[in-house]
């Protein structure tokens, strides 16, 4: 099975300030077309990216209240995502990507691109 992927950021501000632009990422002609549901524990989560990704969008849960940390490893102090939002990243190479968790976190979902 062959899949490309095409992935796309788009920001827009209304009101006051208007703004409209998007952003292509080169298109991925060995994406893994991946989504994964990974539940999170409270250890530390090192979640392995598959063969191909370039790209990963993590989606918490809806009503989701848990911190959860993007970090490079263990004692890092990380980045924090926001508990509900999606997070887009860019992949360079498909090592870990660590997530830490004060309380486990069911069903965040992963999309592979």
């Amino acid at each position: 099975m062959s899949v490309t992927s095409n992935r796309l950021v788009k920001v827009v501000f209304t009101g006051d300030v208007e703004y409209n632009q998007s952003f292509n990422a080169a298109a991925n002609t060995t994406s893994p077309g991946q989504i994964n549901l990974v539940s999170l524990g409270t250890t530390g989560n090192t979640i392995t990216a598959p063969t191909g990704a370039k790209g990963v969008t993590i989606l918490p849960p809806a009503g989701n209240t848990t911190k959860i940390t993007l970090k490079g490893v263990t004692g890092d102090t990380g980045v924090d995502l926001h508990p509900t939002d999606p997070t887009v990243l860019g992949l360079n190479s498909t090592t870990g990507i660590f997530l830490a968790v004060t309380t486990a976190v069911s069903d965040v979902r992963m999309i592979w691109s």
